[in-house]
Order: structure tokens, then sequence, then C-alpha cells
């Protein structure tokens, strides 16, 4: 059989200030083509579909008419949240999608009850299995160990012990003649960052290996970090990675949807597919008399400005009216002969909440591990979409 993974699209995310709705409305509508084309038998998309835990209703409206012209090729269409999404208002939406035949999971759930979704490919007729796991947070995930495997929670031990067990429950549904796939919304150990991923919610606990899925697995279809690889391990552990890059710390990673085409005896074969249709972000630097002469070469990519020229008043409109789609205008430091204050000054406006406590805690001198842990599980329950407290653990 064969199937499209995709994961991460972030619909509804701007760019420093700039809407990219119409650009992800190419992505997801290339996206589609490509399903099409290929003739796939489902449709695997890995979490963080959303942006925010709160879309707005055109983030909404795209993402849903994207799910429906997906099934209305006639492949199955399988969605789970990550930490992005609102795993509550996915739960909500999931009987009105079924309804279109499209399955949708928010929370774990057991095998019997949404958490394995089995079908027949429409192309051959095969039986297929899929393991769903969408992002849990610490506290959640000793709940939904204690779901899977009705033992005490204080026994589950660490996150990975955890996750461990309920893939362990889910992926008991595998059997040899069937092709058995896992979609999950985690961090693998030694995954490499694509730049644009939540970092509180991608490091220290949340970090499992790739051993997790069971040789069993034919292939295992992951979201969550944007760059697009294969982990080793027993089964193909795949991140697709970000159809489009959400931030210029990803410019450079190839934008793809993996098509895969699996059986119950072979391993399975993956084909990266290019997805071309957002605008490139790119990264320049030069005098503003540099930057006038290169602006023709540009075209419309989105541009991060590094100039090299001292600051003055006026500096960035100078940029901004010979170079229109620079987002984002700084000196560049090693211009300045300054570069080591300049780091120091951007070590203090960039980055994420976790990044900038780590650099103030080691320029305070008072590194500290656990305590940089307690900070991510902190920042977790503040940023995070988890809808724990909101909503009941379904049977």
């Amino acid at each position: 059989m064969k199937f499209l993974h995709t994961s991460d699209w972030h619909v509804g995310k701007q760019l420093k200030g700039r809407d990219r709705l119409d650009e992800q409305k190419a992505v997801l509508r290339e996206i589609v083509e490509v399903a099409r084309t290929h003739e796939v038998d489902a449709v695997l998309v890995s979490g963080d579909l959303y942006e925010n835990a709160v879309p707005g209703a055109s983030a909404q409206q795209l993402v849903v008419h994207t799910l429906m012209s997906l099934r209305d090729l006639g492949c199955e269409v399988i969605a789970l949240a990550g930490n992005h999404d609102h795993p509550g208002s996915f739960d909500a939406y999931r009987p009105l999608m079924g309804r279109a035949g499209i399955t949708l999971l928010g929370n774990i759930r057991r095998p019997g009850s949404g958490g394995v979704v089995k079908f027949k490919a429409r192309s051959d007729g095969q039986d297929t299995s899929v393991a769903l796991l969408p992002f849990l947070s610490q506290r959640y995930a000793v709940r939904a160990a204690h779901l899977m495997t009705q033992t005490p929670a204080e026994s589950s031990g660490a996150y990975d012990q955890m996750v461990r067990e309920i893939l362990g429950a889910l992926c008991g549904e595998f059997h040899d003649d069937t092709v058995n796939l896992a979609m999950a919304h985690l961090t693998m150990t030694n995954g490499a960052f694509g730049g644009g991923e939540r970092m509180a919610q991608s490091i220290f606990e949340y970090s499992v290996p790739a051993t997790v899925f069971p040789a069993e697995c034919s292939y295992a279809a992951l979201g969550h970090l944007h760059r697009r690889q294969t982990l080793p391990a027993a089964c193909p552990v795949v991140y697709s990675g970000a159809p489009l890059a959400v931030d210029f710390g990803e410019q450079d990673n190839p934008s793809v949807v993996c098509i895969v085409e699996a059986t119950a005896s072979t391993p399975a074969k993956i084909t990266d597919v290019p997805i071309t249709s957002a605008r490139r972000l790119r990264t320049v630097n030069g005098t503003v008399a540099e930057l006038e002469a290169m602006a023709d070469d540009l075209g419309d990519d989105y541009l991060r400005v590094l100039v090299r020229e001292p600051a003055r008043a006026g500096l960035r409109e100078a940029v901004s009216d010979v170079l229109p789609n620079a987002l984002e205008v700084r000196i560049d430091p090693e211009f300045t002969g300054s570069a080591e204050r300049s780091a120091r000054h951007r070590d203090r406006t960039t980055g994420s909440p976790q990044e900038l406590f780590e650099r103030y805690m080691e320029q305070s001198g008072a590194k500290d591990d656990a305590v940089s842990r307690l900070f991510a599980q902190l920042s977790d329950e503040v940023t995070a979409s988890d809808a724990a407290d909101r909503t009941e653990m379904p049977a």
C-alpha cells in the first residue's frame, strides 16, 4: 500500500508580523495534488496542524477544507494533535470529522477505542493498522500510561518509559500479515532540530529514543521536529519535516512530503517529494547600496538583513525602501568590530524562553540542569495547548 506522510503545517503562523495564510493555502493545495498524483491509499498528518491552540476562523477553514479535499480523493485521512494544537478541540470535532471519513485524534485512546485505526488499502486490499500517539505533556503522560497499562502511575517511571508503555499497548495490535504503521508527535533523542520548534516541549524529559518503536512497525510517521530526517532504529523512524519554513532558522531546510510504499513483508520504500509553493526565506548582508544592487535578484523572498554600515537614524527605513520584503534588519556584528558585544546583546533579546533562561543562568554563574528542567516544565504548563485539566481522558 502507498501513503503520504506530512506534519507541522502550523497554519496561522505569522513571520515577523507578516500574514502567510495565502502561502499556507498554496502549500496545502500542493500537498493535495501530490496525494492525487501518487494515488495514495492514506494520508498521515503527524501533528501541529495549527500554530496556536486557539486558531482563527480562516486557519480552521483552511485545515478542514484541506482534510476534506484529501478525503475526496478516496484515501484514508488520519491526523493527530501536536503540542501547538488543542487536543480537546480535536476530540470535540472527532465525531463530525468521522462522519466525513476523516480520523482526528486529540488525546490518547485505548487501541479498541480509536487508538489504533484499521483499514484495507484501496489499491491492493492490504490490511493496515495505524497506532496513534498524539503529543503528551509530562503530566498527561502519567494519566495516559495509567490508562493503557492499568498500573499505578508512580510505577511508570520517566517520560520515555511511559511512552514505551503506551506504544507497547498500541502496537500490541500489530500482526505479521498487516502493514503496521505508527504516528506520533515526539522528540527523538539525537534528532536534528529544524529551528522553529517550541523548545520547552522538545528537550530534557521530552526526548525519547527511536528504539521505542518495535521492529514489527513498518514505518513510524513522526511530527514535531521540522527537519526532514530518518533516525536509526529497528524500523524506519521518519520526520517528514515542515512543508514550509516557519522561521529564518529553517531557511535551508528542504520542504518535502514523504510518499511511502509498504508491504507486510518488505521494508518501506520512501520517496521525498519537494513542496515548492511557499516563498523562500533568505539572509543577506551588505551596505544599503549593495543591498539595492542585489534587490532584483531576490524576487519575492522574505529577507533577514544584516547591514554592513554603522547604526544611524533612518537606516531601517532605508533598507526597507530598497528591500520591501525585509522582515528583520540588524547591524552585521562582524562589520561593527564588536561581534562579542553584539552576540551578548542578541542573547538577551532573541531565542525561546528556555534559551533565554539558560543564558541568564550561565551568565549569572548559576547554571543548574535541575533548575533548567523545572523551568521547562513550568513553561510547558503555561504555554502548552494541553487540555488535560479541562477534559476527561477518553475511554
